[in-house]
């Protein structure tokens, strides 16, 4: 199976290099490449039939670089670190990934999955892109303005939002310190309440993509991915659970 790998990490370009050509000999690596500019020319060159494609790079992320791709009749197989956003969009689509660092028996598995598919990745690529469409482009930033000006923000880094009366701390997934910004809490709902946020509690702004279980009680309480419990609050209960089921 003719196969490439983008990535920018050279310590996973080595390792997946090396687990590929002990490990499975059914793949004839055609190229490895060090980023999203030289992986779109290498698929156009040799017209792959398996892709190794890393989530996060600098300038076009792998999600970018599939949809400047004119043609997508490969498979996926995402090499990303534990990003949960990333990896629900992936699962979504009924792609395949592997986390960082890369696992040599998973590997065998995704290979041999790849080996098994007699049709073209095509739709599933299709259905990913479109549901980064519908909920929100993984690039997507906004200009949030905070005591020392506006800071730009990356809207899937954005664990949650509490009230601190007319100024909201955003806690992002990546900084232990939370960001004060000079938005009431209802402003900042107005922004993210498309975008995969949801206003659990009149002192609460949560990304569902980041919530880890939810604990029924008056309210109920929701654990987040850094361990977080944050309350839900009755009057808000029903059309929160409506709203997740949808997930």
């Amino acid at each position: 199976m003719h196969t490439i790998i983008i990535d920018d990490e050279k310590h996973c370009r080595d390792v997946l290099q090396m687990l590929l050509t002990r490990h499975c000999p059914e793949i004839t690596l055609d190229a490895v490449c060090e980023g999203p500019e030289e992986g779109l020319k290498a698929i156009e060159k040799y017209q792959p039939r398996l892709v190794f494609l890393d989530v996060e790079m600098p300038g076009m992320n792998g999600f970018d670089l599939l949809e400047n791709c004119s043609r997508r009749n490969f498979s996926v197989i995402f090499t990303t670190a534990y990003d949960q956003y990333a990896i629900k969009a992936i699962r979504h689509s009924a792609l395949d990934f592997l986390l960082k660092p890369v696992d040599k028996e998973e590997l065998i598995l995704s290979v041999q999955k790849a080996l098994g598919q007699n049709t073209s990745a095509a739709p599933k690529v299709d259905a990913l892109l479109q549901f980064l469409h519908q909920h929100v482009q993984h690039n997507e930033r906004l200009a949030l303005p905070t005591v020392d000006g506006l800071r730009m923000m990356p809207v899937r880094e954005i664990l949650y939002c509490e009230s601190e009366g007319g100024y909201t701390r955003v806690f992002l997934q990546k900084h232990e310190k939370p960001v004060l910004i000079c938005r009431s809490l209802k402003e900042v709902d107005e922004v993210l309440r498309d975008k995969g946020f949801f206003r659990v509690h009149n002192s609460f702004i949560i990304n569902l993509s980041f919530m880890e279980k939810y604990m029924k009680g008056d309210g109920g309480e929701i654990i987040m991915s850094n361990g977080k419990s944050i309350p839900v609050s009755r009057n808000r209960k029903q059309d929160f659970l409506t709203r997740i089921e949808k997930l």
